[in-house]
């Protein structure tokens, strides 16, 4: 897809049920969306899943699709040698690549305040051995950037630029709603690197079209915890419905069908399957 022509539109899953929502409604990728992890687990987005925990939920996602998986790595969760080790691991579960971003633990989600950085020679070196760790050549490694609302703009294109040279496949900018600074962002890589563009539920950047993320030079685009933040917000006006009237005839039509919920989870499969093998 990287070395295809055109935009490649991603959508984010909390779980192997949203990947599968993702690959039904025809997104030829799937992002598997840390925040939407630590969030169905409890938690807000801010470092407290474990390495393990996250390769256990993508573990889910992958079995559950057949198109390709990019999961957060976060951090990497902890230095270069941790590094290696989780790259290991979600390769082996199936993940088609990961990203991670160049924050000190605990991380935080990139759209929240309080982000502290590592040095830019440190985040090279987990660059560095992310490569040396994967088995598959293909395994696409993301190396995202939150230098902006920290450090500005002049640390994100230094930053940029030694990421891009330590082997990074993909560079990923946490970026603000300020068009002209993303076009500072971008203008710089334009030919050189493929370009990632957080299409982020939290409103902190343009709303922009596919056309026109796609004329500003990104390759790739995700649309990473809408389908979290969407799940959530139904549940609680649906649940906030039920309290107040006691009934359920007016969110009767935002539940949905008792098949149509099933076959998601490949149910009409399951039962051919079932007169092939099952007596």
């Amino acid at each position: 897809m990287l070395d295809s022509p055109g935009l490649v539109v991603g959508a984010g899953a909390h779980d192997a049920m949203t990947a599968k929502i993702v690959q039904l409604e025809g997104f030829p990728l799937c992002f598997v969306t840390g925040a939407g992890i630590s969030m169905t687990h409890g938690y807000a987005d801010v470092g407290l899943m474990t390495m393990s925990e996250v390769a256990n939920a993508c573990s889910y996602v992958t079995q559950a699709v057949d198109i390709p998986c990019v999961a957060d790595a976060d951090n990497g969760y902890g230095n270069a040698i941790n590094m290696m080790r989780t790259v290991r691991t979600f390769e082996q579960v199936g993940l088609a690549g990961i990203h991670f971003e160049d924050q000190e633990s605990p991380k935080r989600c990139g759209h929240m305040t309080g982000k502290k950085l590592i040095s830019k020679d440190e985040m090279v070196q987990k660059i560095r051995a992310a490569q040396d760790a994967r088995r598959d050549p293909n395994f696409v490694i993301m190396a995202r950037c939150d230098a902006l609302t920290v450090n500005g703009i002049d640390d994100c294109l230094e930053r940029g630029e030694a990421y891009l040279e330590a082997g990074a496949d993909v560079l990923w900018f946490e970026m603000r709603k300020d068009m002209d600074e993303i076009d500072a962002l971008t203008k710089p890589f334009a030919g050189r690197a493929k370009l990632h563009y957080n299409h982020s539920s939290s409103g902190g950047v343009p709303r922009l079209s596919l056309d026109e993320i796609e004329a500003k030079g990104f390759k790739t685009v995700g649309y990473h915890a809408h389908t979290t933040h969407a799940a959530a917000k139904t549940m609680l006006e649906v649940l906030r419905e039920i309290r107040k009237t006691g009934n359920t005839e007016t969110v009767w039509d935002r539940i949905g069908g008792f098949e149509e919920f099933y076959n998601i989870g490949g149910l009409q499969e399951i039962r051919e399957l079932e007169k092939k093998y099952v007596s």
